[in-house]
């Protein structure tokens, strides 16, 4: 049997932590689905677009993922590509309370719907989109925390604001 899995995030943008979470991922399911969240709550700095082609770049070592972007219930999302379960991140331990509602909601809205959470490793615990656009936009390095990639998309975003 065929095994999919989502990987759902905002991404704004992709990091070095993301990046672990989706290789890692990559060994354990037969596909991946890298699930760029179009979440009407936030503002995010980067398009939907952009950043599912941010992520395209940075994950093109890896044959068995896909990047596509969803808005709706996530649920719904992984029943249309007929996911097994959601992958999630898990940083410090205060993420894991958030972590826990998401997975209790999700296996409310849909019963059969499993949720993984895999722990950061250690050089990525702190690493947060958050945090990358803040020193990235205040001038500072962040080759640490994400891709030469991203790093590059980064300077000329803010570049242009």
């Amino acid at each position: 049997m065929h095994k999919i899995v989502l990987y759902p995030g905002t991404f704004d943008p992709i990091t070095n932590g993301h990046i672990n979470v989706i290789e890692r991922s990559a060994k354990l399911f037969d596909e991946v689905i890298v699930s760029v969240a179009t979440n009407l709550s936030k503002t995010p700095l980067f398009s939907a677009e952009e950043r599912v082609e941010m992520i395209k770049k940075d994950v093109s070592h890896l044959k068995n993922i896909k990047v596509e972007s969803f808005g709706g219930l996530l649920v719904d999302f992984a029943k249309k590509k007929e996911a097994c379960a959601i992958v999630r991140g898990l940083r410090p331990i205060s993420d894991f309370e958030y972590e826990f509602q998401l997975a209790t909601t999700n296996m409310s809205l849909c019963s059969e719907m499993e949720t993984i959470l895999l722990p950061a490793v250690k050089d990525n615990h702190f690493i947060s989109s958050s945090m990358v656009k803040e020193v990235a936009r205040l001038g500072g390095d962040v080759s640490d925390f994400v891709s030469p990639v991203v790093k590059k998309i980064l300077a000329e975003k803010f570049r242009t604001l």
